[in-house]
């Protein structure tokens, strides 16, 4: 059994609020996961969904750590670094799989995960991050509410995206010109995690 973590996280600021690009200054709200355990066809066995506050983040990092690969839509280049003032040093080490990240190398140019989850899933997101973001500032228990169920359905439709590209090894996007585009992927995992697996267990 393979160990595997999708994640998301929502912030407390947008980059226009810290006048800079950095990811770091931006502070977490809220961060969702999906703890799964997946047979060597990568098919799930097992799985939870949990959410940690920015004050419940020190409870993640044990969880993390048991993972053989943690799962993100644009996590190195933002989630990670959002994360870098909360994370040990070893956080940035840990096996991380950037679904954005492989297709970029793939197709020289970036696709939103909306844009694939409706190409490839027929669904969308349900909200956009700005919203998260006014959600937290709110403060009010109703939007609080409201932000978990959104960072949490952006975990379960990662997940959902990246299985279909296990099974299917593709995924649809639309390209700029509104022209239904394919592309194969292989998310398969490299052997010696597949042998590690025989002796590691997350559960």
């Amino acid at each position: 059994m393979i160990a595997e973590i999708i994640f998301d996280l929502e912030t407390q600021k947008l980059f226009s609020e810290i006048g800079s690009f950095n990811p770091s200054k931006l502070g977490v709200s809220i961060m969702s996961m999906y703890v799964r355990e997946v047979s060597e066809n990568q098919e799930e066995l097992n799985g939870k969904l949990l959410s940690f506050w920015e004050n419940e983040l020190e409870k993640s990092w044990e969880i993390f750590k048991k993972a053989r690969r943690i799962i993100g839509f644009n996590s190195i280049k933002f989630d990670s670094e959002v994360l870098k003032p909360y994370a040990p040093v070893t956080f940035s080490r840990l096996p991380h799989f950037d679904i954005l990240a492989y297709l970029r190398e793939k197709l020289g140019h970036g696709v939103s995960l909306d844009a694939l989850a409706t190409a490839t899933l027929g669904r969308e997101k349900t909200e956009v991050g700005t919203k998260a973001v006014a959600y937290w500032q709110s403060g009010k228990p109703e939007d609080l509410k409201k932000l978990q169920a959104y960072c949490e359905a952006d975990v379960l439709l990662t997940r959902d995206v990246y299985d279909y590209a296990i099974k299917n090894k593709m995924l649809k996007y639309r390209d700029k010109w509104n022209t239904l585009r394919s592309v194969t992927v292989d998310f398969s995992y490299p052997q010696e995690v597949l042998d590690a697996s025989r002796q590691i267990g997350l559960f």
